[in-house]
């Protein structure tokens, strides 16, 4: 499963049994850490998952701020909460990529707000599951 964590939603995603292609699969308003986090337990049940891959938002020059830190905070308390793996991917223009291909493909601006956050989800889980099979 990837996770695309923003300030205001979860983007999720998930892989093929394969673990070939990443799927979008939901956006997730954000309210609650306890509530957002069943959510996402909820999810991990339903599509048999077995590693979570955490968007980490690194700065342009690799430096870690205040929302890598949040990041990171965010999988300290998850962690125990679904007793699977937990890695991070890193996110920097994931979401610039995703808007870039929405664009290209004529889609609406509200529509894109919609589906950005799961998108880039499925953009960090696919470049994670590409590294895991080519090396």
């Amino acid at each position: 499963m990837g996770l695309d964590l923003g300030t205001k939603t979860i983007g999720v995603a998930v892989s093929d049994g394969m673990r070939y292609s990443a799927t979008p699969l939901e956006t997730i308003k954000r309210t609650k850490f306890t509530q957002d986090a069943e959510r996402i337990v909820e999810l991990i049940g339903q599509n048999q998952v077995v590693a979570v891959i955490l968007g980490l938002p690194l700065n342009m020059d690799g430096s870690e701020g205040p929302r890598v830190q949040s990041t990171r905070a965010f999988a300290r308390n998850f962690a125990p909460k679904i007793g699977l793996p937990i890695a991070f991917w890193d996110e920097r223009l994931s979401t610039s990529a995703v808007t870039r291909m929405m664009i290209e493909a004529d889609l609406r601006r509200d529509r894109r707000a919609e589906v950005v956050d799961k998108l880039a989800a499925s953009y960090i889980l696919q470049g994670a599951l590409d590294r895991l099979r080519n090396s």
